[in-house]
């Protein structure tokens, strides 16, 4: 994380910092929308098991660099690509004032191979408080935005959870744990759980989107077993202001940190939590 100048006694409002987090992340899309015909010719490199990253990330994430230390010099910049050294299990600190959490493309492999589904995703937080979030939908041009205690809105109109609340009529999202192979065991029955009682579960492979589809209704919940700050910090605000609860499977307030994640509507939570536990127990996981 890069060190920025030291924090000033007044830090702008919520709302100030989600405009410079819209503008950035507007920024960041138009450069990975005009790097998308290319992407034939990306070169690829790995940075673990199926796990990309491009030119095409590293110019989006430069791209919302430059305007946020443009707006808020003293902020620091938390980034998948240009600073991934949040080690696991750690959590933002409340003395490093305000911390922007970026992932400049959700949804790299989606991207390289053409499927629709992918972000930028940026997130603000204020003395390890969230405060604001967007996720700029790449390939829609929708934008999803939420300020703490303001509320969360889909191209401005405001959004929520979904009112379903029967499990069998219920759509969930998740992930797979692709890049976490040792833990397809542990993952394995509690999908089994959940697929035996929902009308469907669905894997897009964005992280950030899948908890926007959460915030706006579209699923009544979602859960994956490893994540990273900047894959969900944006997400986890765009959910709770949308009325919804976002936890980890022990059922704690998620952090903005590397931890799993269990979102969803207040009653749809409430049972996928339950559920995942349940499979958690009977197949002897810790």
């Amino acid at each position: 994380m890069t060190a920025r100048a030291a924090v000033p006694t007044t830090v702008p409002s919520p709302q100030a910092l989600l405009d410079t987090a819209v503008r950035a992340a507007t920024r960041a899309a138009q450069t990975v929308q005009s790097l998308a015909p290319g992407r034939s010719t990306v070169r690829w490199e790995e940075k673990g098991f199926a796990d990309f990253v491009t030119e095409v990330d590293r110019a989006s994430e430069e791209e919302i660099r430059s305007i946020v230390f443009a707006d808020v010099p003293h902020a620091h910049v938390l980034g998948e690509e240009l600073s991934p050294d949040l080690a696991p299990g750690a959590s933002l600190k409340a003395d490093q004032g305000v911390v922007f959490v970026v992932d400049p493309l959700d949804g790299t492999t989606n991207f390289l191979h053409g499927y629709p589904q992918y972000a930028v995703s940026i997130a603000v937080v204020v003395h390890a408080a969230l405060v604001a979030g967007v996720v700029y939908h790449a390939v829609t041009n929708d934008v999803f935005t939420a300020t703490v205690g303001g509320g969360a809105f889909r191209n401005g109109t405001p959004i929520a959870v979904s009112s379903i609340t029967t499990p069998s009529r219920a759509l969930i999202g998740t992930g797979f744990p692709f890049s976490h192979l040792e833990r397809l065991a542990e993952y394995q029955p509690q999908f089994a759980a959940v697929s035996r009682n929902v009308s469907g579960i669905r894997r897009a492979g964005s992280a950030a989107l899948d908890l926007c589809d959460v915030a706006c209704g579209r699923f009544e919940g979602f859960w994956e077993l490893t994540l990273a700050p900047w894959d969900i910090a944006a997400g986890i605000i765009l959910v709770r202001e949308a009325g919804g609860i976002v936890t980890d499977l022990s059922g704690a307030p998620a952090p903005v940190g590397h931890t799993s994640i269990v979102a969803g509507s207040p009653a749809m939570h409430r049972w996928l939590l339950d559920t995942l536990s349940q499979a958690r127990t009977n197949s002897g996981s810790p």
